[in-house]
């Protein structure tokens, strides 16, 4: 920790770090760096930010999460004043090999979330706020916002949602430097108009000078002395700080400076005689605090639940088992059938209202401090969350999505509430896991997979009650599939997976009555997929017929065909093709020729 003459100068090197480092790459945001560097050094260089930086993981460290992620080269400069980041690393920014990329990504030990697609860092904070009250610890969550990124609709999902739960343990700082990457924003230099939207929401706010070491202490005492309500430091700055020619200046975002510039810039910031090494106070020891794990609880009659309503008993049974479960709801908890661990552990359960952005980024944040978080809407509602989902899939954390209300099978509520790009969705994300089960009993494994299992994992959970297709017993896995009809006669196999199955199973029915043996496999993990026995029926029956409740672009038959290689010839596929309207699902199904009667054409029809 150091005085004020101190923080002084390491402002000073920590802004020639920021140069010569974005210099070195030849590229980065030196002048988006700049501007919030008083902010950051008197935060954690002037006893407000507790950390052991010889430990990043440790239980009660404070958190910084920069939201303005293209401000990286800050973050980097700081570590090396608090000495665990060397002058020599800090020159391979942006480099192949270098852990210090161009926005901070999890290679970085000390990196929270990645960040840089702007608006997601107030609700990682949020989440682990929020885990720092389940886990009764004292540590905090400070994010640095950059005030073009105010503009986003999730930065205000996030306000709104931390002031209704008084977060009190949350701080936002907004780096108010006026400028963003191709303009002036749109409240520039405006503080009091931040502070009056941001009070209005219920949070408390101070305004300072960013630039002015003593404002910025006061405030960060401010911050820490506030109960009740989460509060947000509105500082003045100016982009391209500390060089004459880049402050306050148009078309210097995104642009390192040449040698020549370089060096004028380093002489007015001014060169001094070694470099400094400031200590980050150290926090107190603390352990986080779990419910004690406990032997599973009560199984309902699984067998007679729809998948979604399965999922929710489910998650009440494995409660115990999993003390680091936490349930997060989009207000659809009795869609969702959420309201059923709610009802069992309030305190695990955390309402993100419809506000699907928010909840996705506070899940990452719960899971960061060592969570499951299982965070569930309606699948089409994920669809304004995928890039937040594609935030948490960089994370590498283990997180549970489940949609609820997929396909045209839901029926009259009509397209606007139909899961039908979610597969597809969730197939993109390079590592993720999509379980699809087709009656209550596989939903209920599948969820304890998701559980067992790490990264980030997609449940797609049917609507209605479907008939009962395996017993309690039934053993499933990532990466299997159940094959439920099958002889040696079989000259076609029909994939499906949830409500079509069913559909299958039905049209092999109508099938074997026209001397067609018909092979039926449930490829209940769409990702990864069952290759083998998929090839393995590829060669067996000559043919392969997937049918999803989903569009045909990126569904089931595109991963089926992928997983094929060069048999991926033989597939031809059924799916949701015209545009979906109002009706009963069978009505639905059938319109999309994906019922049985459907499956049956394209199988007779197939010569």
């Amino acid at each position: 920790m150091g005085n004020e003459k101190t923080l002084t100068a390491l402002a000073a090197q920590v802004r020639r770090d920021i140069l010569t480092s974005t210099t070195a790459a030849g590229s980065g945001h030196p002048t988006s760096s700049l501007s919030a560097v008083e902010l950051m050094v008197g935060l954690m260089f002037g006893g407000f930010f507790r950390a052991d930086v010889r430990r990043p993981s440790a239980a009660n460290n404070d958190r910084l999460i920069f939201s303005k992620g293209h401000a990286a080269p800050l973050l980097y400069a700081l570590y090396a004043a608090a000495g665990v980041v060397s002058e020599r690393e800090l020159k391979t920014l942006r480099q192949f090999n270098s852990r210090l990329e161009g926005h901070p990504s999890m290679r970085f030990p000390f990196t929270e979330a990645p960040t840089g697609s702007l608006g997601q860092g107030l609700s990682v904070g949020l989440g682990e706020a929020i885990a720092a009250h389940l886990q009764k610890l004292s540590f905090r969550a400070f994010v640095l916002l950059g005030d073009s990124e105010m503009a986003e609709g999730s930065v205000w999902e996030a306000l709104q949602l931390a002031a209704f739960r008084k977060v009190d343990n949350l701080t936002a700082i907004v780096d108010v430097n006026r400028l963003g990457q191709s303009g002036s924003t749109m409240i520039g230099h405006r503080l009091a108009d931040y502070a009056k939207r941001v009070e209005s929401f219920g949070w408390r706010t101070v305004m300072i000078d960013g630039h002015d070491l003593a404002q910025v202490q006061r405030a960060y005492k401010v911050a820490l002395s506030t109960k009740g309500r989460p509060i947000m430091i509105l500082a003045k700055t100016v982009k391209g700080k500390g060089v004459s020619f880049l402050e306050n200046r148009q078309g210097w975002h995104g642009k390192a400076l040449n040698g020549k510039q370089l060096a004028q810039a380093l002489e007015e910031i001014g060169t001094p005689k070694k470099n400094i090494r400031c200590v980050i106070a150290k926090p107190r020891v603390q352990s986080p605090w779990f419910p004690k794990r406990r032997p599973m609880g009560k199984r309902t009659n699984i067998a007679s639940l729809s998948p979604r309503e399965a999922f929710g008993e489910a998650l009440v049974s494995f409660a115990p088992a999993w003390p680091q479960l936490v349930v997060l709801d989009g207000e659809v908890k009795n869609s969702t059938f959420t309201e059923k661990f709610e009802e069992h552990n309030p305190e695990r359960f955390v309402q993100a209202y419809i506000a699907e952005q928010n909840m996705v980024s506070m899940s990452t944040g719960l899971a960061a401090r060592g969570h499951i978080p299982v965070a569930a809407t309606f699948a089409a509602f994920f669809t304004r969350a995928f890039d937040q989902l594609r935030m948490a899939h960089y994370a590498r954390f283990h997180q549970i999505f489940a949609g609820t209300h997929v396909g045209v099978h839901i029926g009259e509520d009509g397209s606007s509430q139909m899961g039908l790009e979610d597969i597809a969705m969730f197939r993109t994300l390079q590592g993720s896991t999509i379980l699809y089960p087709a009656d209550g009993v596989s939903a209920e494994r599948l969820v304890e997979l998701g559980l067992k299992a790490e990264g980030l994992i997609y449940l797609r959970l049917t609507r209605a009650t479907l008939p009962t297709l395996y017993k309690n017993n039934t053993a499933f896995e990532i990466g299997g599939s159940h094959t439920l009809r099958t002889s040696r006669k079989d000259s076609v196999t029909i994939v499906a997976a949830g409500v079509t199955v069913h559909e299958a199973l039905k049209a092999a029915d109508e099938l074997a009555k026209k001397k067609i043996s018909a092979r039926v496999v449930d490829v209940y993990s769409i990702q990864p997929i069952d290759a083998a026995t998929l090839k393995n029926s590829a060669h067996q029956t000559g043919r392969i017929l997937t049918v999803e409740d989903h569009r045909l672009p990126g569904g089931i038959g595109e991963a089926v065909r992928s997983s094929l290689g060069p048999l991926a010839g033989c597939v031809r596929s059924l799916g949701v093709i015209k545009p979906p309207r109002s009706g009963r699902p069978e009505q639905l199904l059938a319109y999309e020729g994906i019922d049985a009667v459907g499956i049956v054409k394209a199988v007779t029809s197939w010569k």
